[in-house]
């Protein structure tokens, strides 16, 4: 770990940390709360999969879909106007919306084997993402001169890595680079997660096989066709099921750092609140090997 201690870390000149969970507990809140403070630079994995890594994807599907008009493809074809994603750390629904759900195309859904290409483009995309920040890292400070960092990870990095395997690329580099923070939900956060979802079911990333096992699963539960799911209804299905997968791969992943409940999080009112949070969780850590 990169800080041995709640000392180590106290006296640390230069903070890094890394935030993972599921997404909805607060991850983005924070990084936002410590970029204003000043003093930390804020590095979103999302952000950077639709810009740097997926933007292309995102644009082409957005002017796919604008040729099949005819005002705009004329406009296209000349170079009259342009379209891109206006994508932002507190707004990914361009990167959420190319991913799509598969199912009955008269509902938007998309043919699973296309499906699985994007959630293929996600997964090489997040990898990457994620082995960018250990330069993010050094040039926020040597650029910018900002002393502390903050990466903000997706719900899905527990996905693209093996939590369980130590020398993992991605694992062994991010571990290298910033102290692991796991923001864990208890029972009555998961259940709020799946009520929110429920009222707005949104596209994401999971792991392959996961996601081939759940698919099958539910057409034989549900004797749809392929071509007659209803997309919202199958992720609205799968969600539940992912957060389950997901837990114990955050827990495998949280012994590589430091755990702090989701609870402790929406308490943190300042960076110097979430400093403290990360010395409490060190120091706990210090007790429990111990």
């Amino acid at each position: 770990m990169l800080y041995q201690s709640a000392q180590a870390w106290r006296d640390a000149s230069e903070k890094r940390v890394l935030l993972f969970g599921m997404s909805g507990l607060g991850k983005t809140h924070v990084s936002n709360m410590l970029r204003d403070s000043g003093d930390w630079f804020h590095y979103s994995i999302d952000y950077r999969i639709g810009t740097r890594y997926m933007g292309e994807h995102i644009s082409d599907n957005a002017k796919k879909h604008a040729m099949q008009v005819p005002f705009l493809r004329k406009l296209l074809m000349t170079d009259s106007i342009y379209i891109g994603s206006n994508i932002t750390f507190n707004n990914l629904t361009p990167l959420s919306t190319y991913l799509g759900k598969p199912g009955d195309p008269d509902k938007g859904g998309l043919g699973f084997e296309e499906y699985m290409t994007r959630q293929e483009q996600h997964r090489e995309g997040e990898i990457s993402a994620l082995l960018d920040t250990e330069r993010f890292a050094r040039r926020s400070l040597s650029l910018y001169g900002y002393p502390n960092f903050v990466c903000d990870s997706g719900g899905s990095i527990c996905e693209v890595i093996d939590p369980d395997n130590p020398a993992d690329p991605v694992l062994s580099a991010l571990c290298d680079t910033a102290l692991l923070v796991w923001i864990r939900g208890d029972e009555a956060h998961t259940e709020e997660l799946v009520r929110r979802f429920d009222r707005a079911p949104k596209p994401m990333y999971y792991e392959p096989a996961f996601l081939r096992q759940a698919w099958a699963d539910y057409l034989e539960e549900s004797g749809d066709s392929p071509e007659t799911v209803d997309p919202d209804t199958f992720v609205r299905w799968t969600y539940a099921r992912a957060l389950a997968h997901r837990q114990p791969r955050y827990a495998a992943m949280a012994r590589h750092g430091v755990t702090v409940s989701a609870d402790d999080v929406t308490r943190v009112r300042s960076a110097g609140d979430f400093e403290g949070l990360i010395a409490q969780a060190l120091a706990s850590r210090e007790t429990d090997i111990s």
